[in-house]
């Protein structure tokens, strides 16, 4: 049942390493208790996987319950062997019917296990690399000046480790924004200032110091780098924070009135190891809370719930007008021009890269260039593309629209030149209030598949536009989403031209879509297909040969022609 790369011992000298302090630090966003008959002060030492066919767990350990349906008679059976070892806590997914049933806590209290549910959002490998963090932070030694430190309080943080390393503080993440700073005295650097106006350290001080090679060595030498004062720049300390091997964060101090003292870097290295807790809680809390942000604008968009309360929990104004876009990117294969965005088929999670899929990269890149622009914005995955709620647009109607076609433009521009591939965007009309964003959302969705949709070749350049852009391909979707849901005829001159190339791998679809799209016109259907004319006039006369069409009739033209649009693509 151990996994040896997962299974970790927490230091014996471990002060105070016990669920509550566990769930404390990891817990927030992650896990959430179900049952706690004993109470949460049992001791943690370690971390492991359940394998019914391995070894029972020893005691003091986490025991993930992976696949193991909460509900089930394995669940129950898996928590008394655990009462049995001395186990401290059980962990099984949340299920999605609701909390686990009345025989589950039942059996807890009997083994007086206690019984956590790890939340949808959060991955077993996302949560068994907090674990693991957590148990190799467990132990250190901090000072007092840190020790007072509420947990999370990385303001705190700062101004304590600004008060044993005799500088100031900055404490960032791994992409140089800044997550807290000590009081900053009137002889402030110039680097500095701007590091806290803008929140993160600007981007060519940061290119300046990759291309120095400061990175390489913060990041992969486990202790503190100087960096020497340059002209008016004064020097600087700067260790990574880390533990079990992954790096949260870093800590700077930078001189401030005079030379950093000479015990400063003994001081900040400890300082490091006492700040991981500290780092990993704050992680935690902010991924639980980013989900449910996201969560609240997904209800918002979906119009199920009142909108005010995901409005409140959004921290937007409910009288400023917004706007949805939706974004999706060329797959390398055309999608069903039809479907609704975000329906295409994913990908096997075994062959996906990194095991995101190109879906989960897209929306990665959008919440990154989203909070770049500078405008609060929301991001909603679904399915391979996603929404993008662009809220606090400016009162005037003219104004607030011209700032949503320019941010679908600002993504569609910069997620096309990163992702390599054609990132379309369709702009929803400006909604007065955020509760109006699901009628954002239906027209920034039409004008999406439209964009898709269209054979067009003025369109098929355009990567943003709204639904008034589009009409006629509007229109013609509403008479495809209309003729999809009518039993048509099985037998006419489509339908058995279809069936035809089933069976003989031939090509007599593609060129009857080339003669439809080119108006009879057979050099350019030709050129269109890549093949000589002689060759397509060849195959236009087997046409009626083969399926029955009479190409001379406007209905015949008419209904082929809305047929084969409802089929999608063909080669």
């Amino acid at each position: 049942m151990a996994d040896t790369e997962l299974f970790l011992r927490a230091s014996d000298t471990a002060p105070d390493g016990t669920l509550e302090r566990m769930l404390s630090v990891v817990g927030t966003g992650a896990l959430e208790v179900c049952a706690a008959p004993e109470g949460l002060g049992a001791r943690v030492l370690g971390v492991t996987v359940w394998d019914a066919l391995e070894p029972d767990p020893a005691p003091g350990q986490v025991v993930l319950a992976v696949g193991v349906d909460p509900g089930s008679f394995a669940a129950v059976d898996l928590l008394r062997t655990a009462g049995r070892c001395g186990a401290a806590a059980v962990v099984f997914r949340q299920g999605t019917g609701g909390p686990p049933g009345p025989a589950l806590r039942a059996t807890a209290r009997e083994a007086g296990v206690a019984v956590l549910l790890r939340t949808a959002w959060a991955g077993w490998a996302q949560l068994v690399g907090s674990l693991r963090a957590w148990l190799a932070a467990g132990g250190v030694p901090a000072d007092p000046e840190i020790e007072r430190v509420a947990l999370g309080d990385l303001d705190g943080l700062a101004e304590a480790v600004a008060a044993l390393v005799g500088g100031a503080v900055t404490i960032e993440d791994v992409h140089s924004r800044v997550l807290a700073y000590s009081t900053t005295g009137a002889d402030v650097d110039e680097i500095r200032m701007l590091t806290i106006l803008g929140r993160r350290v600007p981007e060519w001080r940061v290119a300046a110091l990759r291309e120095a090679g400061f990175f390489s060595a913060l990041w992969g030498s486990g202790d503190v780098v100087h960096r020497p004062a340059e002209g008016a720049v004064p020097e600087r300390l700067a260790v990574a924070v880390s533990s079990a091997g992954e790096i949260l964060g870093s800590i700077w101090v930078a001189a401030a009135g005079g030379p950093l003292p000479p015990g400063a870097a003994a001081t900040l290295r400890a300082a490091a190891r006492a700040a991981a807790p500290h780092l990993l809680h704050h992680r935690s809390r902010r991924a639980g809370e980013a989900r449910a942000v996201q969560e609240a604008a997904r209800a918002l968009l979906d119009g199920h719930v009142p909108a005010g309360d995901p409005v409140a929990r959004m921290g937007l104004r409910a009288d400023r007008p917004c706007a949805v876009l939706a974004v999706g990117a060329d797959t390398g294969a055309d999608p069903d021009p039809a479907a609704e965005p975000g329906t295409a088929a994913e990908p096997d999670a075994g062959t996906a890269p990194d095991g995101a899929g190109d879906g989960g990269r897209l929306h990665d890149l959008l919440a990154l260039h989203c909070a770049a622009y500078g405008q609060r914005a929301f991001v909603i995955p679904t399915g391979r593309d996603a929404l993008v709620l662009i809220a606090d647009l400016a009162p005037d109607a003219e104004r607030a629209a011209a700032q949503a076609a320019q941010r679908g433009s600002f993504l569609a521009q910069q997620l096309s030149g990163v992702t390599g591939r054609r990132v379309r965007v369709g702009v929803g009309e400006v909604a007065a209030r955020p509760d109006r964003a699901p009628e954002s959302r239906r027209d920034a969705e039409l004008a999406l598949r439209a964009l898709r949709f269209s054979r067009s070749a003025t369109i098929g350049e355009r990567a943003t536009a709204r639904v008034g852009d589009l009409a006629e391909t509007v229109a013609l979707l509403s008479v495809a989403d209309t003729l999809r849901a009518t039993d048509l005829p099985s037998d006419t001159p489509v339908a058995r031209l279809v069936a035809y190339d089933a069976r003989h791998r031939g090509g007599l679809l593609p060129t009857l879509r080339a003669y439809l799209d080119h108006f009879g016109d057979l050099p350019a259907a030709a050129r269109a297909l890549g093949v000589h004319p002689n060759t397509f006039r060849y195959r236009v006369q087997r046409l009626h040969d083969t399926c029955g069409i009479d190409l001379s009739d406007p209905d015949s033209r008419l209904l082929a022609h809305i047929q084969i649009r409802l089929l999608g693509p063909t080669e």
